[in-house]
């Protein structure tokens, strides 16, 4: 059991498919659903956003709260494990979490019906019959849209840079390399500021209304 639990290959792809098995199991002999129900989707989507979701703000909780105020507590002689071996890491399941994020979400969207609802904050409804379902969720998606667009254009590549991550820039001066590190952990923590409420309107909207 040790040597399972210490291949974290092993515990990921078992969990996932432990997941599946319930949410099969659940939705067909239990619930009486099929493979063509919009219902069965819909489970499966909302799972995986969550999932993918958890996967995304908990790493870029992770830079905000643990490694970037941390870092200077770091001796410069081991800091150099932080950023040529733990933020890579971290980088990669943080960009592609937001990826598959965005990706889930509008495909949940889809599945329920309310994207171009959501996405026009209501004005695809008859205005005097907005439904505040789809303003609310409208809001989530955006803020969401905004904090994908910051990971992606503004984070990542400033991270790229910053770490020199693959070899790609190693005639960057310090101080163009302070700059870029500086403008990631600014738009992060914007990313930081944006999440609470995003995950106040993606919540209550499927809760309140």
């Amino acid at each position: 059991m040790a040597a399972f639990l210490a291949n974290i290959r092993y515990v990921a792809w078992t969990a996932l498919a432990v997941g599946v098995l319930f949410l099969i199991y659940f939705a067909m002999p239990v619930g009486g659903y099929s493979f063509g129900d919009t219902a069965f989707w819909e489970a499966a989507l909302r799972w995986s956003h969550v999932l993918v979701g958890i996967m995304w703000i908990g790493h870029l909780y992770y830079f905000n709260f643990t490694q970037i105020p941390n870092m200077p507590k770091i001796p410069d002689e081991q800091k150099p494990a932080i950023g040529k071996v733990i933020a890579p890491a971290a980088l990669f399941w943080f960009r592609w979490g937001a990826m598959l994020t965005l990706i889930t979400g509008l495909l949940l969207a889809i599945n329920q019906g309310y994207l171009v609802q959501a996405l026009t904050f209501g004005a695809a409804d008859d205005p005097a019959f907005a439904v505040p379902k789809h303003i609310f969720i409208g809001i989530g998606m955006w803020l969401a849209i905004v904090m994908f667009i910051n990971v992606w254009f503004v984070i990542w590549p400033n991270q790229q840079r910053a770490l020199n991550i693959d070899n790609k820039f190693p005639d960057l001066a310090a101080d163009v390399k302070a700059g870029h590190a500086k403008t990631a952990m600014l738009f992060s923590r914007t990313n930081t500021l944006l999440s609470v409420p995003m995950l106040v309107a993606m919540t209550g909207a499927s809760t309140l209304f």
